[in-house]
């Protein structure tokens, strides 16, 4: 594999890139096509093209909300999600230094609701997958789904999937050819630091655009679904 080149997926005759999942990341991100758009610094009559080229190739990526306070928005299906996560893993492929690890939180069950479970944790609650009857669970979260974010441009965690959110600052960065591994250290949920680190996978791109490094504060984000807890009961 050529580690130079630029990495993309071949779907038929459509290739995607890294602005395709950067502007579905941000779709995600946001809730809203037109405010993916003004982040992103593009038009959204382009973006609304792009995902429509998009789905004529690979199928539906992304759905209408309904209702809520803020009148609906936009998610990604999970044919989306899992189009990220393969460029994901091919940029990983490109750039031996990030291979994917796993973030671990020790905690208490408190609540639940079906599969989906709140688990009291040194840094706050976290959602999580959570096998029936578990009291005590130790939650892994791989660094692949951990979403950085600027505090001031995170959007509420009800306007969008990324249910869970955690202040942090960086304290370290290990650079690669395309994407860059960052750790952060968590705060309790008074703000100090806790002793608890998270890692994340960050493209390049990303990186540079949020100048993540030692003692930059960031917002950790990731879906409840992308939280396994273990019994540890």
């Amino acid at each position: 594999m050529d580690r130079t080149a630029e990495p993309g997926l071949a779907v038929e005759d459509v290739r995607i890139d890294e602005r395709d999942v950067e502007m579905l990341e941000a779709i995600d991100r946001y809730g809203s096509m037109h405010r993916a758009a003004e982040e992103l610094g593009r038009s959204y009559a382009r973006i609304q093209r792009r995902v429509v080229e998009l789905e004529e190739a690979v199928g539906q990526l992304t759905e209408r909300k309904r209702g809520g306070t803020d009148g609906g928005g936009t998610e990604l299906t999970a044919t989306a999600t899992r189009l990220c996560r393969q460029f994901d893993r091919l940029e990983a492929e490109l750039d031996g230094v990030a291979s994917v690890t796993e973030s671990v939180f020790t905690g208490t069950v408190e609540s639940r609701t079906g599969e989906l479970a709140t688990v009291s944790t040194s840094v706050g609650p976290v959602r999580a997958l959570v096998p029936a009857e578990a009291s005590e669970v130790q939650v892994t979260v791989r660094s692949d789904a951990v979403v950085l974010t600027d505090p001031d441009e995170t959007p509420d965690a009800d306007g969008t999937s990324l249910r869970n959110q955690f202040g942090g600052v960086v304290v370290d960065v290990e650079p690669g050819e395309a994407i860059a591994r960052i750790r952060i250290a968590l705060a309790d949920e008074t703000g100090k630091p806790d002793g608890v680190d998270l890692e994340a996978l960050v493209t390049r791109e990303s990186r540079e655009r949020l100048a993540l490094e030692p003692g930059r504060e960031v917002v950790a984000s990731f879906k409840a679904t992308a939280a396994r807890g273990i019994d540890l009961s």
